[in-house]
């Protein structure tokens, strides 16, 4: 029985400079044909051809390897908090948390430096889905810019705001939005550059503010100049009650 060890080197171009990615292979091979046997002290005899044509016994890339355990070093939304042991496919521990960062081997060292129990209860979560937290996030510091006419006359509604959330990337249904306590209407220059809230519930359970913004649109002479960056600068409440909320809601960088 014989292990081999094969080590290929992949070299791909990118612009001026070399790649390198080194993969490892390891075969269990057996001899087809055992080499005669020779006396105790005496010169073993010349291995001929045949004796170096091998059967394949294994090939441990085919192999199912086993699971895996990690130690989650931060909390990880949809996993689980720091401190808690998970048994993962290697593929999905390698790539998706020991290479950026977010966990470490379980090894009695770490265990035992980290003061880990294993057998401790995981602490369930309130929430009403494991992605609900990073969708709060997104939508807290999201400044929802909401276009609106500069020439034709329009009061802003559900559908509105659920457009502009399409716009960005949301998909918030209207059942789901919660609008501001007073009538917008417009065209009116004086929301130019002034933001507010509308509540979008989640789940129908978990709810966050999210910042608004009218934004006039015309084309032609008509249209407003362009502002660089503009959702970065802190604007004017356009409704008193919710310049608490607003001031608590962080803006993106």
């Amino acid at each position: 029985m014989l292990g081999l060890r094969s080590t290929l080197n992949k070299l791909c171009v990118a612009g001026s400079s070399v790649v390198c990615q080194q993969t490892r292979n390891t075969f269990i091979l057996k001899r087809k044909w055992h080499p005669p046997l020779h006396k105790k002290n005496g010169r073993p005899s010349k291995l001929r051809a045949r004796h170096f044509v091998y059967d394949l016994v294994e090939d441990t890339n085919l192999a199912k390897q086993s699971d895996i355990k990690i130690i989650l070093n931060q909390f990880v939304d949809g996993v689980g908090n720091a401190g808690d042991v998970l048994s993962l496919r290697p593929v999905n521990a390698y790539k998706n948390f020991l290479m950026p960062g977010l966990a470490i081997y379980a090894s009695p060292e770490n265990l035992a430096k980290h003061k880990i129990d294993e057998n401790k209860p995981k602490v369930d979560s309130n929430y009403s889905s494991p992605y609900v937290q990073r969708t709060l996030g997104c939508l807290s510091r999201l400044v929802l810019q909401i276009t609106m006419s500069k020439t034709q006359p329009w009061t802003l509604e559900p559908w509105h705001v659920r457009t502009s959330f399409r716009k960005a990337g949301f998909v918030v249904p209207e059942h789901a939005i919660t609008m501001p306590p007073v009538t917008i209407k417009g065209p009116d220059l004086t929301l130019q550059d002034k933001e507010f809230t509308v509540t979008v519930k989640v789940n129908n359970k978990e709810e966050v503010a999210v910042r608004c913004r009218i934004h006039h649109w015309a084309t032609g002479l008509e249209r407003l100049p362009w502002v660089p960056f503009h959702w970065k600068e802190p604007k004017e409440p356009l409704i008193a009650e919710q310049a608490p909320i607003l001031e608590s809601l962080p803006l993106p960088k």
